[in-house]
């Protein structure tokens, strides 16, 4: 089903993530946004820290929201809750809804880092990891980079999707109201 990028009541899950290291469980969050810019409802889920159980919770998430209305989802990241993968295709694939993976700096990789933090299940990870593909590099319309993957969708398509949903900075309005409230409930009811 196509996505119809200029229509006046899409809506958009933002879904991003709060924890710390040294914590058992991450806060994941998800906020559904209409195309102006009003909240239309959200979701809670938890991903343990530095487990392998976040694609089944971003899938969890989206699914226990009980919404047919979304039409794009905004991940922040595919590596959350340290080092715990998100499969991007798999998302996609079980969902049916296109999705853009949001990154906002340049890497080197995280191979090294799978193999020194996680020993045990290295080539797990780095298996998930790889399905994934590579990134692409975009320029929003505020002249600021980030880093994107995306499914079901042109680079067109996203980049319109981004452009207009981003009102500052780099982060789509609904990740940014997602990882503020991630944010808020790790600080208040802790991991």
């Amino acid at each position: 089903m196509p996505v119809h990028v200029n229509k006046k009541g899409i809506r958009a899950l933002g879904v991003a993530e709060s924890f710390r290291k040294k914590g058992r469980f991450s806060w994941l969050v998800g906020v559904v946004m209409r195309g102006d810019m009003l909240i239309d409802g959200f979701g809670v889920e938890r991903t343990t820290v530095g487990g392998m159980d976040a694609t089944d919770k971003v899938i969890s998430l989206v699914k226990r929201m009980e919404r047919e209305d979304i039409n794009v989802i905004f991940l922040s990241g595919c590596v959350i809750s340290w080092f715990n993968v998100v499969v991007l295709p798999r998302v996609y694939e079980e969902l049916g809804i296109p999705l853009i993976c949001l990154t906002y700096e340049e890497s080197e990789g995280l191979e090294k880092y799978f193999k020194e933090y996680f020993p045990g299940d290295y080539e797990k990870r780095i298996r998930a990891y790889r399905l994934n593909g590579e990134r692409e590099e975009l320029t929003l319309k505020t002249g600021l980079k980030v880093f994107v993957r995306y499914f079901g969708l042109t680079r067109e398509e996203t980049e319109t999707l981004l452009n207009r949903w981003v009102l500052t900075g780099r982060y789509p309005e609904p990740v940014r109201v997602a990882r503020l409230l991630a944010r808020a409930l790790l600080r208040y009811y802790g991991e």
